[in-house]
């Protein structure tokens, strides 16, 4: 960010006002504590912004004289810190905001620390204590039904359009990296055309073209950049429970589907316990179907709905069995009953693309990273149920949560020792 030239447009937007794109808040404070403006009206300020074409917010600024108070040096820090909370915890779904520090002159040529909050444009829709916001003018108001449903619908969360081809907005062709479009291109075709053919980019509400949410996911080194919670969350502990002191690895697998697929594969194989059976000779036989595991990663990864921030896809290993959360419900009128039976697919523009470009990891024992013929469950199911002796259970652990449990190799069955 040129630093010069958004302090030049600053002091241009406090002698004109505020409008439709800034507002002005002054802080008062008691000790570290910001007593003014409240809570809940910042978090509709940033929510209206979030709700419309994006904004900014000029903390340390007064709406009414548009006199630059600025902030107390020692006192940035929690003010900060308040704004980045309120964008977390008050809003649903949470504000990525992107927060500066400068320093203006006020009337009298002195200069004051305040804090310059740009919030963009959401590709969701956002309340705030319980409420729907947007920017009319240089105030928020509330929306009315029909203005919020119109904005449902135009932001996808009515899945009228599909999520995965939704435009992100501060996103455009400069984000990808050069080594992952290869695989989509082909020469005698323009590398643009072929992007926006296969809805890798979108185009935006302001006429560029930004990378869709499936361009996001395969085609930057960090989509939780745009959709924070788009990685994997790998945990493995020692026994049977979720102890934080028993925790014997964790790792964080970001990056684009197909190394996060990757990398909590290779997670699960190194914590994993392989154990042998003598018959007369010794068979080392796995703890879990490596096959079954790469399906149902892959099924998390596909499947999951990214609309739905502040939940990860999570991978916990115990000493008794593996737990797969998915964040969404299941799509459509699928049930747990009809996983074995039927394939309903919630983002198709990402499955149709892993499962032509992308191969699997030969560990896994197949070619396609997605095969598309609706074997994926049914190997889940029967390979681990071969090994353990339990049937692999999939339930909703929340209403937005699919869990997947899958159960360690049987002992007792295959007379297996420790090694």
């Amino acid at each position: 960010m040129d630093r010069e030239k958004l302090t030049r447009d600053l002091l241009f937007y406090i002698r004109l006002g505020e409008d439709s794109s800034i507002e002005f808040k002054s802080v008062r404070m008691e000790g570290n504590s910001v007593l003014d403006p409240n809570k809940d009206k910042m978090a509709h300020e940033i929510a209206a912004f979030a709700n419309g074409q994006g904004g900014a917010l000029l903390i340390g600024v007064d709406d009414k004289s548009r006199n630059v108070e600025g902030l107390p040096d020692d006192k940035v820090t929690n003010v900060e810190e308040w704004l980045v909370n309120i964008s977390q915890q008050s809003i649903h779904p949470p504000v990525n905001i992107h927060t500066y520090l400068l320093q203006l002159p006020n009337s009298e040529g002195d200069l004051k620390t305040v804090i310059y909050v740009e919030v963009p444009r959401s590709i969701m829709v956002h309340s705030s204590a319980g409420r729907y916001y947007q920017r009319v003018g240089s105030t928020k108001q509330e929306m009315k039904p029909d203005v919020l449903a119109r904005l449902f619908q135009q932001r996808s969360q009515s899945r009228l359009i599909r999520f995965d081809e939704v435009a992100v907005p501060r996103t455009s062709l400069t984000d990808i990296d050069t080594s992952l479009k290869q695989r989509f291109l082909k020469a005698e075709t323009p590398e643009r055309d072929q992007l926006y053919k296969l809805h890798l980019t979108a185009n935006g509400d302001d006429g560029e073209v930004n990378l869709s949410v499936t361009g996001v996911l395969l085609l930057t080194a960090d989509p939780s950049q745009w959709l924070r919670s788009a990685y994997i969350q790998c945990v493995a502990y020692r026994g049977n429970e979720r102890y934080a002191e028993h925790q014997l690895d964790a790792a964080d697998y970001t990056g684009p589907l197909d190394q996060q697929i990757n990398g909590a594969f290779d997670f699960v194989r190194k914590n994993m316990r392989i154990e042998a059976v003598k018959r007369p000779g010794r068979i080392d036989i796995p703890q879990y179907h490596l096959g079954a595991i790469y399906e149902a990663i892959v099924n998390a990864v596909a499947h999951r709905d990214y609309s739905i921030t502040g939940s990860k896809i999570r991978v916990h290993m115990f000493a008794d069995r593996i737990e797969i959360f998915t964040p969404g419900a299941l799509p459509n009128s699928l049930t747990i009953d009809g996983l074995m039976e039927n394939t309903v697919t919630r983002n198709e523009t990402i499955v149709n693309l892993l499962s032509r470009y992308y191969q699997a990891n030969p560990a896994a024992g197949k070619q396609a990273l997605i095969e598309r013929r609706g074997e994926g469950v049914p190997t889940i199911i029967g390979e681990s149920q071969k090994l353990s002796l339990q049937l692999p259970e999939y339930r909703m652990s929340s209403d937005q949560e699919l869990l997947l449990t899958i159960y360690a190799a049987s002992k007792e069955k295959n007379g297996l020792i420790d090694l």
